[in-house]
């Protein structure tokens, strides 16, 4: 069986659908530090840009989260 790490996956997913959020990575594949994994993703050469986003939570309130998207 093949073993694939967080930063494989996270790359495959950024891949096959273009970005990703902390929340989707969390939710898909159990990676807590996305920002960490996007950091090093960018030292192996890969253009990834950050787009913040704002969006409401459960309260009412407003909050901002960063999707990061694979150009090129």
């Amino acid at each position: 069986m093949k073993r694939t790490n967080k930063h494989t996956k996270v790359l495959e997913h950024l891949q096959e659908k273009g970005s990703i959020t902390s929340m989707e990575a969390i939710e898909s594949y159990g990676a807590t530090r996305l920002a960490s994994i996007i950091f090093n993703l960018r030292k192996r050469g890969y253009d990834i840009s950050t787009n913040m986003e704002v969006t409401k939570d459960r309260y009412g309130n407003a909050c901002q989260y960063a999707r990061y998207k694979l150009e090129g």
